[in-house]
């Protein structure tokens, strides 16, 4: 690849794009509402949180001085992320914290590219975590599904026109913010049938003497708090009301005093 080249893909990348209209930004935040809500479509796009929850684990792990030995996805979207270090301190109560609130926050941060116009630079961004990602996966399932999800990221952002661009990453961003709250309830209802005794929340009541339920609460109200963050941020230079034309043969009406 030449300069010329190298020079025009950094300037792709790293470019601003126009924002898409509101209807399409409401569009892809229902489609992404209803991702969550139908069962069935939600057992499929699960896999993403999953990817965004163990990729949580392992970058604060790296980041807080632990050895990370790797990370599984599996099909019935569950994960893990195996690290080495202290079995207490910090650096663990950090790593166990950051999975149910990397997928909001991560959200949350594709929401501020997106309100600075940089659409491309929120899927190369994206692509960039998946390989690293990649790296660190230990079984076929995982690598599978990162590969699969690093490739149709790449071919919207390279082959897909702007609007296509604009559509698939304000859907990326609404399914994250909106996908937060849905593992936390889930996580909920099997911790109060006693089938989670090794949850992220019942790790952190271990290490903390903090009770698992307020760690539960923590994790719902990051989830809640990035949503209505992201929505704020998602649409807040459109115009909800278009400008209405002047009506031929109406007659001026007077102003109103003292307004």
């Amino acid at each position: 690849m030449d300069d010329i080249s190298i020079t025009d893909l950094w300037d792709r990348v790293t470019g601003t794009q126009p924002d898409p209209p509101l209807w399409l930004v409401i569009l892809v935040g229902l489609v992404a509402l209803g991702a969550v809500l139908h069962g069935p479509t939600w057992r499929i796009a699960r896999n993403t949180v999953t990817i965004a929850h163990e990729g949580g684990h392992a970058l604060v792990a790296l980041v807080t001085g632990r050895k990370l030995d790797g990370i599984k996805l599996h099909s019935d979207t569950s994960g893990v992320t195996v690290s080495r270090g202290k079995p207490h301190g910090l650096g663990m109560i950090l790593t166990a914290l950051a999975g149910y609130v990397t997928p909001p926050l991560l959200g949350l941060f594709f929401t501020l590219l997106l309100g600075a116009g940089r659409i491309t630079l929120m899927l190369w961004f994206s692509l960039g975590l998946l390989g690293a990602m990649l790296i660190m996966i230990r079984n076929a399932y995982g690598a599978l599904t990162v590969v699969a999800t690093g490739a149709i990221v790449f071919g919207v952002s390279w082959f897909g026109s702007p609007e296509v661009q604009a559509g698939f990453a304000y859907l990326a961003a609404w399914f994250l913010l909106l996908a937060g709250t849905r593992p936390v309830i889930e996580l909920q209802r099997m911790r109060s049938r006693h089938m989670a005794p090794s949850s992220d929340a019942d790790q952190l009541a271990q290490l903390t003497h903090v009770p698992g339920l307020a760690w539960v609460g923590l994790f719902g109200a990051t989830a809640l708090l990035s949503l209505a963050t992201g929505t704020v941020l998602l649409i807040p230079s459109f115009d909800v009301l278009p400008d209405f034309p002047d009506l031929p043969g109406l007659p001026d009406l007077p102003g109103i005093p003292g307004i």
